[in-house]
């Protein structure tokens, strides 16, 4: 029989998915699939990689939002965890299974990891620390760590919109200095994104060309504009209208990226905060296999 292991948040999303486990044993018995739950804590899962390497599973799951899919990515590579990893987005904000459309249909993507099916996709690498889907700093950055847990599970995603218009009036343009792959930029910009797929902040088909296993990552930076474009920049993105070729948005694509400014700028990386600017950010080509 086969056998997974299943790393779940209690709290993510509505706090519901734990009232699910149940239907969870019942689908994937009914595929011949035996499932090993681990339920995850607020800080220090290290436990999970021997925990792994004693049930000796055939794959894992992960059931919570961006920020638990981060965490299960960063303890596989951590403790060699080459192994098939299912996506059950149950967080309040799921960005790298919505690109994959991984949970459109919940019984058909379990029929996908039954019959083992997958596809490697790149990581990037910031400071020691892996990301699945974005590492971004200036204005936002932080703003979902920052929303209180109870908050978050009431509101969903509008929780961090509230919490983005409070911070409205603290945005401030800074130098950016950009190094990709050699080539050298640099821009007055309030936020920048280095993205591996175009889902972003719940925002749909942000750029043009991304994808998650082509060896490169891609960045966007808003440079500086009027008001009235910086609006119109916004709508395209709510809309799901990509920005990439707008005349004020940078869209670098590459391997290897070096960002500093001359300001004291803070990162977030997968919804989490990360270290102050400068940063080295790298790709990691194909190094998760996903079930898809």
């Amino acid at each position: 029989m086969k056998k997974l292991v299943l790393f779940y948040n209690p709290v993510s999303g509505h706090a519901a998915f734990k009232n699910k486990l149940d239907w969870i044993v019942e689908a994937f018995q009914r595929r011949g699939i035996l499932v090993v739950f681990y339920r995850t804590r607020r800080e220090g899962n290290e436990a999970f990689i021997p925990f792994v390497r004693e049930v000796n599973p055939d794959g894992l799951l992960v059931a919570g939002g961006d920020g638990t899919v981060h965490e299960i990515v960063n303890l596989m590579m951590k403790g060699n965890l080459d192994l098939p990893l299912g996506i059950i987005g149950s967080g309040t904000s799921n960005d790298f299974a919505t690109y994959l459309g991984v949970n459109t249909d919940l019984e058909a993507y379990l029929d996908t990891i039954a019959a083992g099916r997958t596809r490697r996709v790149d990581l990037g690498l910031m400071d020691g620390t892996y990301f699945i889907n974005v590492a971004s700093g200036g204005a936002m950055a932080c703003i979902a760590h920052e929303v209180n847990a109870r908050i978050k599970n009431s509101l969903g995603k509008m929780a961090y919109y509230l919490k983005g218009i409070g911070e409205l009036p603290k945005f401030r343009y800074f130098p950016l200095k950009i190094e990709a792959d050699g080539a050298h930029y640099e821009l007055e910009t309030f936020l920048f994104v280095i993205i591996n797929s175009p889902v972003v902040g719940s925002m749909k088909n942000v750029a043009n060309g991304v994808a998650v296993d082509d060896g490169k990552l891609d960045l966007l930076s808003i440079g500086k504009c009027s008001i009235p474009k910086l609006m119109s920049i916004t709508a395209d993105l709510i809309a799901g209208k990509p920005v990439s070729e707008r005349e004020d948005v940078l869209h670098v694509q590459a391997k290897h990226f070096h960002i500093e400014s001359g300001i004291a700028v803070e990162s977030d990386i997968d919804g989490e905060c990360g270290p102050m600017l400068p940063l080295t950010i790298e790709t990691v080509p194909r190094a998760v296999a996903i079930y898809c």
